[in-house]
């Protein structure tokens, strides 16, 4: 199911004193069908604001949204009611019920669209044994853990077989380690549902190991767009910067070595280039062949890899000494042997 967004306006009345909240501003994306889509933006972004008119919760003030250049965002009584039962939604805090077991909270959508009983029963048992759970069922929710909630409520997702699935800040309220089985999970369910899946988050690690793609999203408007390897590798904009920057902190035992998520930087000093390593090439010695080619010499000042779903992309943040004449030519070298260098500024 692919997903077309067209100038996407969306402002809701403030206080007198504040004003209006224009939380979205014209946007426009094209979100390929069978793919993970990411959309990340800070607090106040406009990202809750966005999913609600793609999912067809809310109608924008203008614009468009079309599934597969069917336009839906006019759909109104029982077409619209139709429509929405065919996409799942996936929430930070699980919203399941308390009063009812695992196997309850999943059979749910299916008892309002009226499913024969037989036929909950069997989809019930066989999204328990999708996400990993088919013991649990007669399971009081208040038994289960963060990530076994979350897998509840990702299987109540697709009781109804649906073609678009919705996850707002879906692993945001869960450790480390269950965020990633649970994207671990989604790309399973993606890849054997052939799903068109819409990440919304705060966090780079989510985009980084479950998407396929991404847009950066600020003060209501798309201001950075495209494959996430891409994005990682070409990041244009200064909030799309920070977001990579700030990827995954990790604590030290020492002040003097600041480590991020498969990167470390052990000196805050220098560092003029970054360079990107894109897939095979981060296993190649570039940069000794670089020295041994030129008259220069190099200080590498960070160094890392990210390991993104289908590629790894390596980043290193260095000094080149030398002449002009030199430092251009090795530039040029590395250019030449495919690795992105950008002027750390």
């Amino acid at each position: 199911m692919q997903i077309i967004l067209e100038g996407l306006e969306r402002t809701y009345a403030g206080a007198a004193s504040a004003g209006n909240v224009h939380a979205v501003r014209n946007v426009s994306l094209s979100i390929p069908s069978n793919t993970i889509f990411g959309i990340i933006g800070k607090s106040g972004a406009g990202k809750s604001t966005l999913v609600r008119l793609i999912s067809l919760l809310e109608k924008p003030d203008a614009g468009t949204v079309f599934y597969d250049n069917e336009r839906v965002d006019n759909l109104t009584g029982q077409e619209l009611i139709r429509r929405r039962r065919r996409i799942g939604m996936i929430f930070q805090n699980f919203n399941l019920f308390a009063s009812r077991t695992a196997g309850q909270n999943i059979a749910y959508p299916m008892e309002i669209c009226g499913v024969p009983k037989i036929r909950i029963k069997q989809r019930t048992q066989e999204l328990l044994e999708l996400v990993g759970l088919a013991d649990r069922e007669n399971a009081p929710i208040s038994t289960l853990s963060g990530g076994q909630k979350q897998r509840i409520a990702i299987a109540r997702a697709l009781a109804n077989n649906p073609d678009i699935l919705f996850c707002d800040e879906a692993t945001s309220a869960l450790d480390p380690q269950t965020t990633r089985s649970i994207l671990e999970l989604i790309r399973k369910i993606q890849k054997e549902m052939q799903l068109t899946v819409v990440m919304i988050t705060h966090q780079m690690e989510v985009v980084r190991d479950a998407c396929d793609y991404v847009a950066v999203l600020d003060a209501g408007s798309v201001v950075e767009q495209g494959p996430v390897a891409q994005i990682f590798t070409h990041p244009q904009t200064a909030v799309t910067k920070d977001f990579i920057s700030n990827l995954a902190p990790m604590n030290s035992e020492s002040d003097s070595v600041t480590h991020t998520e498969g990167i470390v930087r052990w000196s805050q000093e220098g560092g003029h280039y970054i360079l990107h390593f894109v897939g095979h090439m981060t296993g190649e010695p570039v940069l000794s062949d670089m020295a041994k080619k030129f008259n220069i010499s190099f200080n590498i000042r960070a160094g890392g890899i990210q390991h993104l779903p289908e590629q790894d992309v390596g980043t290193m943040i260095i000094d080149i000494a030398g002449t002009d004449t030199e430092v251009s030519r090795a530039l040029a070298y590395l250019t030449e042997e495919g690795i992105i260098v950008e002027e750390n500024r």
